[in-house]
């Protein structure tokens, strides 16, 4: 048995054994956390890196800023030109004032231009801050700038945390200067805040405070695109900058925070806002008491020579074509950017052609409000526009406007979509419900009805059957309701969308008057897929921007290889090209000769609407698109008014133009046109119907089909009756036969009936010769059917054979008035029927008129007959 002493030991050692254990399960767990603790430490400061990695990739580098404002030849130090396609003409100058009067296109200032790119380059004047200078900015400027943008300038980094929840927010003056001239580009994201505040604590180490607010007073924008203080002090108080009084001062520092509220464009509130920077000096003790005074006794005069020179920004040689630059590059580029400076836009612009356009719309568009758009459809690119004219000044905008029957391409092409081709048959009369024929392979004519039908106020008569072509290249009102209706608004819509017109199938819902309409621009550009068989080149619009270049002659956008984009098949964009193409089916409109007949291939759309005229002719290379305000002119007392359309709802002044600039436009390229590719096949058909000619047809045309679509069926239109000369109803079997003739008439169907009546167009009979049949033989007779009936299947022949010396009776069937072959239909019957069923006619597989002969042969073989004509269905 253990004693007590080695039982107390025992315990004591189980006792440390314990505490020992306690201890290391501590010292591990101790270690276990402190290596979690290392690993989530390091795997924080591995996050960081790439955190960090990532938003520094891609940061401008601070050192570019004196390549940007060296005063001798700092790149935003020469404003921004537009140039033409050539770069030898100058177009424009992003420059307010600038030692001439200034324009305004799109809401850009922009100098008026000044000759070629030889002229010498106008430069902002950079003035330094240090007042060792013979010419430096005035401090209380650079003074006042500090206290309303920036009061902690002197003491932080160039960078504040302040603002970290407003991106678009700039605090500090370092940072407005990284954001204007090297951060213009990001979108005002968290991300762009805390790259912003990196650039600017690197340009505040890097060069130092004076010099980051010697910059910022050199490019800051003051409104009205006068960019750098010497620029707005010339623009607003008509002195340079080193002129400046401490109120004037005032007012460019409070307009650098607010450029819209500048002394020109805000008087009232720029001389209020001058009165509070002051205060603000003054509350910061950066001025004394005594110069606040004085400042406050200074009032702020708005020099002459700038008011008149702001006056003068209402007009420019090219607004539109500057406009529509401008709009294309905003993706791209903010507009801050491209007035700021230091860069060179090549337009489209074809120069010459520019000017001749002008110079033509100018002399043949007598006071109207006009619109053009030259377009190259290979390119996309816009070769010459000029926007609408406003109170006799052009403006920079094409506003939208109904198309009206410009758009019916677009519902004949979703026709040809469906089968149809340039030669069905569509019925051109006062009616939506009526239908073309023939239906299209394998679709049924659509029901629906078009919710708003076409306005056509100068057609006085409609044409009833034409082929597809002759009624879209006059713009047949009737026609065109009738294949809309046929194809349904929706799928016009899509037809229309893909095109980059405004989607009409969307805005159902909305009024007409309320659905949104294309401007010319955005029609030129659809047509010009047509005239590029079927490919869209550049943008959904026509591209007004060839390039963009630095002054270092880097690119900084390209042009000039436009994307292609197919919206139709080439063979669907012919079978189009070949109708608006086709200078003979425009004569019923247009006569011949006519001006659009200029002695090359070109495809014509005239359209209008009751408050707008347009006109678009294009060839494979050039497009021209017109738009002219329909309504009467406003003219002076004794000028002649506006010429109105003629009988067929042709503008002629309208014809004319278009004639004169596709010549202009095109008179130097080949005579081209569009030659029918793979999958159009040409066959012979008879005109209207469009299907294969017979011997009754009057004429034939050749035609142009999607392979596969020709036609089988030959013409129905045409169809030859039998007739009563003498009374014109059919002739019947009772009819003399010296009185009967053939004649062809047109098969009218139902709905064209009142239209053919009003035009005078012979209509087939539909009724019978009266003549009176032969009296009743009471014992020989026929009851049922009754005599010119339409039968079908299987028909009970009833009636009566009987009588003296009655020996059998039998039905015979001829097929014509006088048939000259029969068929037994009921043999050789002996018994006699009083009034009873006589046998019965099986017509299947027969069709059109019959004749039914029911003898009865006597016993002394003499034979008695009875004949009914009848029309098999």
């Amino acid at each position: 048995m253990p004693s007590r002493s080695s039982l107390v030991l025992s315990r004591r050692n189980r006792r440390i054994s314990e505490r020992r254990a306690r201890t290391s399960g501590v010292k591990r767990a101790g270690l276990g956390v402190g290596l979690i603790l290392s690993i989530l430490l390091i795997a924080g400061l591995v996050l960081g890196a790439l955190a960090y990695a990532d938003l520094t990739r891609g940061l401008p580098n601070v050192g570019i800023l004196p390549a940007l404002l060296n005063p001798l030849d700092g790149t935003l130090l020469r404003p921004t030109r537009l140039y033409d396609r050539t770069g030898k003409h100058l177009l424009f100058t992003f420059e307010p004032a600038a030692g001439g009067a200034s324009t305004t296109a799109g809401g850009a200032n922009i100098q008026s231009p000044a000759g070629t790119a030889s002229a010498a380059p106008v430069l902002r004047r950079y003035l330094p801050l240090s007042a060792s200078s013979p010419q430096h900015l005035p401090d209380f400027l650079a003074k006042a700038t500090v206290v309303i943008n920036d009061p902690g300038f002197w003491s932080h980094g160039g960078y504040t945390l302040a603002g970290m929840g407003d991106p678009g927010a700039h605090p500090t003056i370092a940072q407005k200067l990284v954001s204007d001239l090297l951060l213009y580009g990001e979108p005002p994201t968290l991300r762009r805040a805390l790259r912003e505040r990196i650039l600017a604590a690197q340009l505040t180490a890097q060069y130092g405070r004076s010099q980051v607010l010697e910059w910022y007073l050199n490019s800051a924008d003051y409104g009205n695109y006068a960019y750098g203080a010497d620029a707005a002090a010339q623009l607003y108080f008509g002195k340079p900058a080193t002129e400046l009084t401490p109120a004037e001062s005032a007012a460019l520092a409070a307009a650098s925070q607010a450029p819209g509220l500048n002394p020109l464009d805000a008087p009232a509130l720029a001389s209020q806002r001058d009165r509070t920077v002051i205060g603000l000096m003054k509350d910061f003790r950066v001025i004394s008491a005594a110069e606040a005074q004085q400042a406050f006794g200074s009032e702020l005069p708005a020099s002459r020579q700038g008011a008149a020179d702001h006056q003068q920004t209402s007009g420019s040689d090219y607004p539109l074509f500057t406009a529509l630059a401008l709009d294309q590059l905003s993706p791209a580029f903010t507009r801050d950017r491209i007035t700021r400076g230091g860069l060179d836009i090549i337009t489209t612009m074809d120069y010459d052609l520019q000017d001749g356009v002008q110079t033509q719309l100018a002399a043949l568009s007598d006071g109207r409000s006009t619109a053009s758009v030259v377009l190259d459809p290979q390119t996309g690119q816009i070769l010459a526009a000029t926007g609408e004219t406003v109170r006799g000044e052009e403006s920079p905008s094409l506003a939208p406007h109904d198309p009206g029957t410009l758009l019916t391409p677009f519902r004949y092409l979703t026709a040809f979509t469906r089968g149809f081709s340039p030669a069905s048959l569509v019925w051109d009369i006062p009616s939506s419900a009526s239908m073309a024929e023939p239906a299209a392979p394998g679709e049924a004519a659509a029901g629906s009805q078009v919710a708003t039908a076409l306005s056509n106020p100068q057609a006085s008569s409609y044409h009833g059957p034409v082929r597809m072509r002759i009624a879209l290249a006059n713009d047949y009102a009737g026609a065109a309701q009738s294949v809309a209706a046929q194809m349904g608004t929706d799928a016009i819509a899509r037809t229309e969308s893909s095109f980059g017109l405004p989607d009409q199938g969307s805005q159902a819902g909305a009024g007409a008057e309320n659905r949104q309409q294309p401007t010319l621009l955005e029609l030129a550009s659809a047509y010009a897929v047509f005239a590029a068989d079927g490919v869209r080149y550049g943008n959904p619009e026509a591209n007004a921007v060839l390039r963009v270049e630095g002054l270092d002659q880097t690119v900084w956008l390209d042009n000039s290889n436009p994307q292609a984009q197919a919206v139709v098949s080439q063979p669907l964009a012919y079978l189009i090209n070949n109708v608006l193409s086709d200078e003979a089916a425009r004569w019923p409109s247009l006569g011949h000769p006519n001006e659009l007949e200029i002695g090359r291939p070109v495809g014509v759309k005239l359209g209008r609407s009751p408050s707008d005229a347009w006109a678009i002719g294009y060839t494979p290379t050039r497009l021209v698109a017109l738009w002219a305000d329909a309504r009467p002119a406003s003219l002076p007392a004794g000028q002649a008014s506006v010429p109105a359309p003629d009988a067929s709802g042709v503008n002629r002044q309208q014809t004319a133009l278009l004639g004169s600039l596709l010549q202009l436009a095109t008179g130097s390229l080949p005579a081209d046109g569009w030659s029918a590719p793979a999958g159009i096949a040409t066959v012979d058909v008879c005109d209207p119907s469009g299907l294969l000619p017979t011997k009754d047809c009057p004429s034939t045309t050749a035609e142009v089909f999607l392979s596969g679509n020709e036609p089988v069926q030959p013409d129905t239109l045409f169809r030859r009756y039998t007739v009563n000369r003498e009374t014109g109803l059919l002739a019947t079997v009772f009819t003399p036969p010296e009185l009967v003739e053939e004649k062809v008439f047109m098969a009218v169907p139902p709905e064209a009936q009142e239209w053919a009546k009003s035009a005078g167009v012979p209509v087939a009979p539909s009724t019978f010769d009266a003549i009176q049949a032969p009296p009743v033989d009471p014992g020989l007779h026929f009851s049922a059917p009754t005599m010119f009936s339409d039968v079908s299947g299987k028909v009970q022949l009833r009636g009566t054979a009987s009588g003296a010396d009655f020996d059998h009776y039998r039905i015979v069937a001829g097929q014509g008035l006088n048939p000259q072959a029969w068929i037994v239909v009921v043999p050789d019957t002996s018994k006699r029927i009083e009034d009873g069923l006589l046998g019965t006619w099986d017509t299947s597989g027969l069709s059109g008129l019959y004749a039914v002969e029911l003898q009865v042969v006597r016993s002394d073989n003499r034979i008695d007959s009875a004949i009914l004509q009848v029309t098999v269905k």
